[in-house]
């Protein structure tokens, strides 16, 4: 089992990124695990999303999108 499967467990229907091993990176919402894979719905171009899926021996590390920092105020 991978080091980060645990934690991604929690992280479904979250938006994450994910690093893979070849050194390249993408990001989008964890959409489920399941058979060795995730599934992650990206972004592709103007209202057009891919649900797109990565073995476990593809993937380093999945980790949460930070907060915004410091938080934005009231926009007018």
């Amino acid at each position: 089992m991978p080091p980060w499967l645990e934690r991604a467990t929690y992280l479904i229907g979250q938006p994450v990124g994910v690093s893979l091993v070849d050194g390249t990176g993408v990001s989008g919402v964890l959409c489920k695990i399941e058979r060795g894979q995730i599934y992650l719905m990206q972004y592709l171009y103007q209202a057009q999303y891919a649900t797109k899926h990565y073995r476990f021996d593809q993937i380093q590390n999945i980790t949460p999108y930070p907060g915004c920092s410091p938080q934005p105020g009231p926009y007018f």
